[in-house]
C-alpha cells in the first residue's frame, strides 16, 4: 500500500497554525485520539499532523498493542487500519463493541469495495476512509465524528482524591482550595490525572506537553514537574505526584 506522502505533507501545513488551546475551546478537554497504523511513514505522517492540530494522539503499529491501547486506555476516536498484523481492524472493532465501548470509529482502508466498506459499518464503524487519501479530509471526518460523539458536561470535570479539574474553565482545585497554573502546567497536569495510576516517561510527557522530542540534556520536564508538585503537593499531606526513578512521573494514590 502506498500513499502520495507530498499531498499527505502538504496538507499538514494547512492545518499547523490550530494549536492545543483552539481544541479544548472547542471540545472543552483535551481531546486524546488513538491510531491503530501499521505502515511507520504513514503512522508518523498521521500523529504528527493530528498532534499539531491540537490533539493527543497515540499510536500504535499492530493490532494486539491497538487493541490493549483502545481497551484499556480512555480515547475519543480510534482511527483504525483495516488490514493490521496479529489482530486485523475488522477484529478489533468486534472485540471493542462486545465490549460495550462505543467510542467513535473511523476505518482506514486501501480495499474500495462495497462489501467491505458495509462489513466496517455493520460491525460498528462510525466512517470509513478509503487510501489514499489528503489529510485535510481525514481531519474534517475526525471533527464531524467528535462533535457528534462530543461529551456530555459530567466528562468536563477530572480528579483524584481531593483534586479537581475543570477542563471547561481551565481551573484546578484541591480540598477545596483553587490553585493557579499556567496554561502548560494545567496541560501537564490534566494528562498525568488521565493516566492517573500509569508511569509515563519524560519521552512521552516532551511529546504531549510540549510536542518536541525528549533531550536528554535538558531538564525542562524534571523542572516543569517540581514546580506543578510544589503547587499541588506542598501543604498536604497526601502526595499525589510520584517519581519512579529511572522511569518517569506518575499520579496516584499512596
Amino acid at each position: 500500500m502506498h500513499y502520495n506522502f507530498v499531498t499527505l505533507l502538504s496538507s499538514l501545513w494547512q492545518v499547523a497554525w490550530v494549536n492545543f488551546f483552539t481544541m479544548r475551546a472547542d471540545y472543552g478537554h483535551a481531546v486524546k485520539l488513538l491510531i491503530a497504523e501499521d505502515e511507520v511513514k504513514t503512522g508518523e505522517y498521521l500523529r504528527r499532523g493530528l498532534s499539531e492540530a491540537g490533539f493527543i494522539v497515540d499510536l500504535a503499529h499492530n493490532g494486539l498493542d491497538g487493541h490493549h491501547l483502545a481497551m484499556t486506555e480512555r480515547y475519543d476516536l480510534l482511527i483504525l487500519d483495516v488490514m493490521l498484523p496479529d489482530l486485523d481492524g475488522w477484529q478489533i472493532l468486534k472485540s471493542l463493541r462486545e465490549a460495550g465501548r462505543e467510542l467513535p470509529v473511523l476505518f482506514l482502508t486501501a480495499r474500495d469495495s462495497v462489501d467491505d466498506r458495509v462489513k466496517g459499518l455493520e460491525l460498528g464503524a462510525d466512517d470509513y476512509l478509503v487510501k489514499p487519501f489528503a489529510f485535510a479530509e481525514l481531519l474534517a471526518r475526525v471533527r464531524t465524528l467528535l462533535r457528534r460523539g462530543a461529551s456530555p458536561a459530567a466528562e468536563l470535570k477530572l480528579g483524584i482524591g481531593d483534586l479537581e479539574l475543570d477542563l471547561a474553565r481551565h481551573r484546578a482545585s484541591r480540598g477545596g482550595r483553587c490553585i493557579r497554573l499556567t496554561a502548560k502546567e494545567f496541560t501537564l497536569l490534566e494528562l498525568l490525572v488521565r493516566r492517573q495510576g500509569e508511569v509515563l516517561p519524560r519521552s512521552l510527557i516532551a511529546s504531549q506537553v510540549w510536542d518536541m522530542n525528549f533531550d536528554s540534556d535538558t531538564n525542562v520536564i524534571d523542572v516543569a514537574i517540581r514546580r506543578l508538585r510544589m503547587k499541588i503537593d506542598n501543604g498536604f499531606d497526601l502526595k499525589l505526584i510520584q517519581t519512579v526513578r529511572g522511569m518517569g512521573y506518575m499520579i496516584d494514590l499512596p
